[in-house]
């Protein structure tokens, strides 16, 4: 598997994944843990803000381009099958694309709209709050996690001599 182009794929999905880990961590270890000490109206209107801003920042081309990676990575793994750690490789871009892309589309993504499309001064924020808290919460756990692996495996491919 030794190529310029899988060691370079692989630099590139472990740096862009770790980065999104950090994003991740940062959100789930003491962001939200913030937003929950504030008063329900608060917190929702910080994570709309949030939610608002990070469409126009650096995260989105990042949040992209780290998925486009991992599915080279899942594509590079399957063309190197017969070679040793083409099929971690593999395993990495599909956790990625399925614990950080699809988690974000399915679970985060909508829970976000949800919570735009509330009143400010809505009676059901004290109720609404806590589930998007820990529902939210919970799930992007899984996408720091499933970064964090993916990072994890390309450094191990990238120092086991793999590429």
């Amino acid at each position: 598997m030794s190529s310029i182009f899988v060691t370079t794929l692989l630099w590139v999905a472990a740096l862009s994944s770790g980065i999104m880990a950090g994003v991740y961590f940062a959100f789930s270890g003491f962001i939200m843990q913030a937003f929950n000490k504030l008063s329900a109206s608060q917190a929702v209107a910080a994570m709309n803000v949030i939610n608002v801003t990070i469409l126009r920042s650096v995260f989105m081309p990042l949040f992209f381009a780290s998925t486009i990676v991992s599915l080279f990575l899942v594509i590079a793994g399957l063309f190197y099958w017969s070679e040793t750690g083409a099929g971690l490789m593999m395993v990495a871009g599909l956790v990625y694309f399925i614990g950080m892309f699809i988690c974000t589309a399915i679970f985060n993504v909508p829970l976000n709209n949800r919570l735009a499309s509330l009143e400010p001064d809505s009676e059901n924020l004290n109720k609404i709050w806590p589930h998007y808290f820990q529902t939210w919460t919970n799930w992007n756990h899984l996408r720091a996690v499933s970064s964090l692996v993916t990072c994890v495996v390309c450094i191990w491919l990238l120092s086991s001599n793999y590429c």
